[in-house]
């Protein structure tokens, strides 16, 4: 179990529709915080992009993440063709998360971005919702396989909706995009880091 502190709900009231949620990746924990701190109306429909190589290997894995997380498959070996379209998706309304570092960070250090989820925000017009999950990699890193014990506090921080802007190139709206959740994760580290107390939302939201 964990203590989850959730911040910035209130940044998403004028968010509707199709969008990207783009966040940091170092733990399993991630997909799960992330969806269970959405309001109601914005995580009932969110399509989870998962890696194609490893949830989708066999079926077991494949028909567990559909069924959890409404996945689908993100090939980032760059050598399998996928049949699911992201943009289709959006343009069908319905919204994505997507961890464009591709894989769980090992340190739960920020890696690169690839540039995809920018693109993509920006051909579909829809809003990125950059998110900083905070905690995560201590109460779960990569290559265990249960969480710890204790109640280690985690964080789920949204920052402003950002959308492309006229005539920036994608690799500048990738890098927007991971500087404010750079900056989300380091104004907000202390404050999810020292909450030890029960499990808590803020006030800013309810789950409508």
């Amino acid at each position: 179990m964990t203590s989850v502190t959730v911040l910035g709900r209130e940044r998403l009231a004028n968010v509707d529709d199709a969008y990207v949620v783009v966040a940091n990746h170092t733990s399993h924990l991630d997909t799960p915080l992330i969806m269970g701190a959405l309001p109601r109306r914005l995580a009932r429909y969110l399509a989870v992009g998962a890696a194609a190589d490893y949830f989708f290997d066999v079926w077991q894995r494949r028909s567990l993440t559909a069924l959890f997380f409404n996945a689908f498959p993100v090939d980032r070996t760059g050598v399998n063709a996928r049949k699911v379209s992201a943009k289709a998706l959006l343009n069908r309304g319905v919204p994505l998360l997507i961890f464009p570092e591709g894989t769980r960070s090992r340190d739960g250090s920020l890696g690169a971005f690839k540039p995809g989820a920018a693109a993509l925000a920006s051909s579909a017009e829809v809003p990125v919702v950059p998110v900083a999950v905070i905690g995560a990699h201590a109460a779960h890193p990569r290559g265990s396989n249960w969480p710890r014990p204790g109640r280690l506090p985690v964080g789920v921080v949204f920052g402003e909706p950002l959308t492309a802007q006229p005539g920036e190139l994608r690799s500048e709206f990738t890098e927007r995009i991971r500087s404010a959740i750079v900056a989300l994760a380091e104004e907000n580290s202390d404050r999810v880091l020292g909450a030890r107390t029960t499990s808590h939302r803020t006030p800013e939201g309810d789950r409508s």
